[in-house]
């Protein structure tokens, strides 16, 4: 038995990206490694310590028994908690014990993915206490550790990346949280359609179509009569999919065509990222 198909895009998308991201930090010398990203509140080793300790998590090893200060002002939810545990039990390693953790949870879990001959449908702890797929849980560490490689890479001054198989995973899983975007958050009207264009490394072209209940959906058919029309280039729509920038922050590489109150609206509500 070996890893299913539906699953190797995911294990490339991952293998590809932390990979990446062990080779940006191992140079990094130890006051480098307090460099605050665009993630809010996370700092390099945060980054670092976020990606072992979910990858950990994948693998099965239990979580850390850890007493959160009450001072982290970026934490507000139970779902932000959870993540900043493994993140805050992290903060004083050095940068040595930073990156041999990190190469020994990546030989861990490209041991673990080789070995992996459970269906895609088999259910493995999520967040939370949740349960997901095997195949959803390795479709969001995909997309999790792409987007992190690139906070890391905005950090310290080297892009890079950005058509990997991570971008295309996340384009995917941004695209699905879209109509969302458009129809509830937004409050787009029934029966109008809002245009994307993309370019750049990840090039795109996508519709969302509000039907007369108010429900959304995306396509890749152009609208031959969008009621606003957004293009911008792919490294900033990414940025403002995961809500690393605010609109009003890259408002100069994004033009928007149409109805200018609801193409800021959809600009202002456009992370799809908790």
């Amino acid at each position: 038995m070996s890893l299913h198909p539906s699953l190797q895009t995911y294990a490339d998308a991952w293998a590809h990206a932390v990979e990446a991201i062990s080779e940006l930090v191992t140079p990094l010398a130890e006051g480098e490694w307090n460099q605050p990203t665009p993630c809010p509140g996370w700092s390099v080793r945060d980054i670092v310590s976020h990606v072992i300790g979910l990858d950990c998590e994948m693998l099965g090893d239990p979580r850390p028994i850890h007493t959160l200060p009450r001072d982290l002002y970026h934490v507000k939810t139970e779902g932000q908690r959870y993540m900043e545990m493994q993140v805050d039990v992290r903060r004083h390693h050095t940068a040595p014990e930073m990156t041999s953790e990190l190469e020994y949870t990546i030989i861990r879990r490209n041991r673990q993915i080789r070995n992996e001959s459970r269906s895609p449908e088999t259910l493995v702890r999520g967040p939370l206490s949740t349960e997901q797929t095997l195949e959803l849980a390795m479709r969001l560490r995909a997309f999790d550790v792409w987007v992190h490689e690139q906070d890391l890479r905005v950090t310290l001054g080297r892009p890079g990346n950005l058509d990997s198989p991570g971008a295309y995973v996340a384009r995917d899983l941004m695209l699905y949280g879209l109509p969302k975007v458009v129809a509830k958050k937004a409050g787009a009207p029934a029966n109008s359609a809002v245009v994307f264009d993309v370019s750049g490394p990840v090039e795109f072209l996508r519709t969302v179509r509000v039907d007369a209940e108010g429900r959304g959906t995306v396509d890749n058919t152009p609208s031959l009569g969008p009621l606003v029309t957004i293009a911008t280039d792919w490294e900033t729509y990414s940025r403002l999919a995961c809500g690393r920038v605010p609109y009003t922050a890259v408002g100069d590489r994004v033009k928007v065509e149409g109805d200018h109150d609801l193409g800021e609206a959809i600009l202002a509500e456009f992370a799809v990222t908790p």
